[in-house]
């Protein structure tokens, strides 16, 4: 499955030019525990809702859009492993993407992302994910590409970062910007 297509409604449509996120758990309109990313103007357009299921050990972060559509299920596994499906299903013919950590360290934490699709093998990783979520820095790579990076929102004379909210900048090109804000929340799961 081509990432150009999880959602029905892309925000924004395709421009030539970075857009940036800004992401935080205290935007206007959110409930505890609910995660925003808003446009420049301060809408919030994607929002992060946790759903813990009794009956499944792996828990469950579901992306919507502004409107409440689901786009994307993102379902944390064991030994830092991820599965991502299309909408708000967990059948294996909505699966989108695997993400697999490759390194966790007190400094540095990487993945690999595998897409899932008709012709796709599972043997290489077509992105990747680097980084380190304390300092809220992830780079998102695809192939040799730089497609999304996430960094703490620094402003002159400030000593002090606040680590409570944070950009994330999308590269133009032809992702999907649910499929990078998805792989961004696994980042800083």
């Amino acid at each position: 499955m081509d990432t150009a297509s999880t959602s029905t409604s892309t925000y924004p449509p395709n421009l030539p030019i970075p857009v940036d996120l800004f992401v935080s758990k205290k935007h206007p309109g959110l409930t505890r525990g609910e995660i925003g990313f808003a446009d420049s103007s301060g809408d919030v357009v994607f929002r992060v809702l946790k759903r813990h299921s009794s009956s499944s050990s792996s828990s469950k972060k579901l992306l919507v859009d502004s409107s409440g559509n689901s786009l994307v299920s993102v379902y944390h596994q064991h030994k830092g492993q991820w599965l991502g499906f299309k909408g708000d299903s967990n059948e294996e013919k909505d699966l989108i993407f695997r993400v697999k950590r490759t390194l966790n360290t007190l400094t540095r934490t990487e993945f690999d992302v595998f897409l899932v699709g008709e012709n796709r093998g599972d043997t290489a990783s077509e992105f990747q994910m680097k980084g380190c979520p304390f300092q809220k820095s992830c780079t998102i790579y695809r192939n040799d590409l730089i497609v999304a990076e996430t960094g703490l929102m620094y402003k002159l004379r400030q000593i002090f970062v606040r680590r409570n909210k944070f950009r994330l900048t999308i590269f133009p090109g032809s992702v999907d910007t649910a499929f990078i804000v998805a792989l961004v929340v696994i980042f800083f799961d």
